[in-house]
């Protein structure tokens, strides 16, 4: 006999909080698997703020059912920052019992009775552009107001395929290998730096002056030896056929923790080191400029240096390291 009251799959509920919608629309765009499978076999999006056909006092019921006969039972995502100022009242998801239900007391009171918390996108990971200077609605990240653990799924947007994968894992497996901000390893276990297809300009010393040419970007603001992230090899638009550098653009840092005010000016080179008496080659100048701006970042920096993974990083940077190897010598013009 089935039980009506146990549900056939995992249920998600995605709630939208100050947001632009941005990482919902990702989502949309993964393929494999896709949306439609991911609703259909995987698991049941019992309520969406973007995609749903309830509203008003129907879609609030759904919330309260779920928090009151699912409890420990579905997985919640966030997508936004949560506005602060007034009482939450910047953000508000409806109306229950005549009241309006504000976006903090909605992640509070279903975060509260949920498996899995998942902060889909920077705004909900770490503030993002919500929280930015002047921050007039005192946004702060999904975790500044949970007492509990939250997993970060940072982007702006989302790569799609780190959403879907990091909620595959879930069901499937339970909670993925995390990093100090709590992401998921399987996509932030590197920096872009590393893993990006002009590496080798940039051992070389073959830099872009500006926005379009096919060198490294390093030196037009390019965050990428400090931002964490799988971009230059998942690449975007379902067939993975994108990213910003490949599409000519540096890198802004959207999946990390410092953005968007501690990443701007966006098209600015990362500060450069001097040390007297020291020559920097152009493989340290990119050692060392990362170490500086972890400097800045502060808490990246120790959050770093206490597991180990800048160390493991600056490894991989060293002549001789697992990541670098001798390469043919690039020219100009070489593409």
């Amino acid at each position: 006999m089935v039980n009506k009251d146990v549900p056939a799959k995992p249920l998600i509920i995605w709630l939208g909080t100050n947001t632009c919608a941005g990482d919902m629309l990702s989502l949309l765009n993964a393929k494999d698997p896709g949306y439609q499978e991911l609703i259909s076999s995987i698991a049941e999006l019992r309520f969406d703020y973007l995609l749903g056909a309830s509203e008003g006092s129907d879609a609030i019921n759904v919330l309260d059912d779920l928090q009151k006969n699912h409890k420990a039972a579905y997985i919640l995502v966030v997508e936004g920052s949560i506005p602060t100022r007034s009482n939450g009242l910047y953000s508000v998801i409806g109306y229950r019992n005549g009241k309006a239900w504000t976006a903090l007391q909605a992640v509070r009171e279903l975060g509260a009775e949920a498996r899995y918390v998942v902060a889909a996108g920077t705004c909900a990971a770490f503030g993002g552009i919500y929280a930015a200077a002047p921050n007039p609605s005192k946004c702060v990240s999904l975790q500044a107001v949970l007492d509990r653990k939250v997993i970060n799924v940072p982007g702006c947007p989302i790569n799609p395929e780190w959403m879907m994968g990091t909620l595959n894992h879930l069901i499937q497996y339970g909670e993925p290998a995390l990093d100090d901000y709590s992401r998921p390893k399987l996509f932030y276990g590197e920096t872009i730096h590393n893993l990006c297809q002009r590496r080798d300009y940039f051992d070389n010393s073959i830099f872009a002056a500006k926005p379009g040419e096919p060198w490294c970007m390093y030196k037009i603001g390019c965050k990428g030896p400090v931002t964490y992230a799988d971009c230059p090899v998942r690449q975007w638009n379902g067939e993975h056929l994108s990213w910003p550098v490949k599409a000519n653009t540096p890198c802004i840092g959207c999946a990390s923790p410092e953005f968007s005010d501690g990443n701007v000016p966006f098209f600015e080179h990362l500060p450069d080191v001097k040390l007297p008496g020291i020559k920097v080659t152009a493989n340290r100048v990119g050692l060392w400029t990362g170490v500086v701006t972890a400097l800045g970042i502060g808490a990246h920096l120790m959050g770093s240096i206490l597991t180990g993974r800048l160390a493991e990083t600056l490894k991989k940077d060293l002549p001789g390291g697992s990541k670098l190897k001798i390469r043919p010598r690039l020219k100009k013009g070489h593409k």
